[in-house]
């Protein structure tokens, strides 16, 4: 058996408090998986008299986290600190200057600051590992970097976030307006007090950008995504969307058009029949594309103690045994620099929804500013109630050009005869 390899924890909080237990609890197997002892030999947190879920009584503490980058008894760093900047940031690159290996679920850090880490990993010959930084416990980064490695990959597409899926689950099940059914997720702890980088797709776009990077070789491009969220989804569009045949999803969706790369996070209509509309409540679930080779499709829990703490302990496994590799599945000077696709260029079906008031001219009106950008209708829906009042007027739409199809809604949406914004879903055929 060789050396154990030493690990310097930053954060204890609910993962690195996990990741501590399972290196406890099954160390025997570890050391058998790994060909030699993992063991914690300094750790860093917030608050060091906080009881945690094994007793680390025994390992040395400190109160700054960038010490661990300059102990002599710690091999490698494992940063959960979280943030793209600061102490996270100095920690990472500390480390690896240090020529100590880093293990990181961070996500931000890396969509952010990837490239150059990886780069600095590889200028002093340590490991850049990630797997915990997208969807938990899912092997997605393993798999893309390593099993799909001779498929020439066209696409991937993914639901990254397990809050959003839980509130358009819920929303599916109880018809609840948006507002409700996030306060109870709240309240039931699946999304945080200050919500925003949930449902306004800035997680998700994070997970997105390393998926990018990982699939087509390309060095992280999180300025590229374009985001939308689900805050203006109403229990109508998710009716009318099972009238269609589909259900809503936030999407992440990264495909290789012959414009450019097309990095995409927005709610999205997908098949009823497709396995993505079958991933429920918090799970997530990424499928890609390999042409001929056919899709490939994994699912499992996108966040939580046991699935991430899972994926931290799997790196440290490769980082002892010596899997080490680019970071990003080929060195980092050969990572390309994407060339984004325009907005001018995307095409798309979608599905539009226009509340209006239920007078004659209405559907006119509408039909001729779509015409004036040639979108034309595949299947509508239109219920009348008592003429004067708001009613719905849905309908999906052939393919189009995304930038068309935003200026009739914009002439649309200025009509007198109609009462709220038009709502614009993209069709996605995964």
């Amino acid at each position: 058996m060789n050396d154990p390899i030493r690990v310097g924890l930053a954060g204890l909080g609910t993962v690195g408090g996990g990741v501590a237990k399972v290196l406890h609890d099954q160390a025997r197997a570890l050391s058998w998986r790994a060909g030699r002892d993992i063991r914690i030999t300094a750790v860093s947190a917030r608050d060091a008299r906080k009881d945690r879920v094994v007793d680390l009584a025994h390992v040395p503490f400190e109160a700054d986290a960038l010490a661990l980058a300059e102990r002599d008894d710690v091999d490698v760093v494992v940063e959960l600190v979280g943030g793209e900047e600061g102490i996270a940031r100095a920690l990472v690159e500390r480390a690896l200057r240090g020529r100590k290996h880093v293990v990181t679920a961070n996500k931000a850090l890396l969509a952010r600051h990837g490239g150059a880490l990886a780069a600095l990993a590889e200028r002093h010959g340590v490991g850049l590992k990630f797997e915990a930084a997208i969807c938990g416990g899912i092997p997605i980064v393993k798999a893309l970097r390593e099993g799909l490695i001779s498929y020439d990959l066209s696409a991937v597409r993914g639901i990254l976030n397990g809050t959003c899926n839980f509130i358009l689950t819920q929303m599916e099940a109880t018809r609840q307006p948006f507002a409700e059914v996030l306060a109870e997720a709240q309240r039931l702890g699946y999304a945080e007090a200050d919500p925003t980088l949930d449902i306004g797709g800035g997680d998700t776009a994070h997970k997105l950008t390393l998926l990018t990077s990982l699939a087509f070789g390309t060095a992280p491009d999180l300025d590229g995504v374009r985001l939308t969220g689900i805050d203006r989804i109403a229990p109508a569009d998710i009716a009318f969307a099972g009238e269609f045949g589909y259900r809503i999803k936030l999407l992440g969706v990264a495909r290789r058009t012959p414009n450019g790369i097309e990095q995409l996070v927005n709610p999205a209509m997908v098949p009823a029949s497709t396995p993505l509309a079958d991933v429920e409540s918090s799970f997530n679930a990424v499928a890609a594309d390999a042409g001929e080779a056919g899709p490939f499709f994994f699912q499992g829990r996108g966040a939580g103690r046991g699935p991430t703490a899972s994926a931290v302990v799997a790196d440290l496994v490769d980082v002892a045994r010596g899997a080490l590799g680019p970071a990003f599945g080929r060195p980092a000077a050969e990572l390309s620099t994407p060339r984004r696709e325009s907005a001018e260029a995307r095409m798309s079906a979608y599905y539009l929804r226009f509340q209006v008031l239920d007078v004659p001219g209405v559907m006119a009106e509408i039909s001729r500013h779509l015409a004036n950008e040639l979108v034309s209708i595949e299947s509508m829906i239109q219920r009348g109630r008592a003429p004067g009042e708001p009613v719905a007027i849905v309908m999906i739409t052939h393919e189009a050009q995304h930038v068309a199809v935003l200026r009739a809604l914009q002439a649309i949406g200025a009509s007198g005869r109609v009462v709220e914004q038009p709502c614009m879903i993209p069709m996605e055929a995964a």
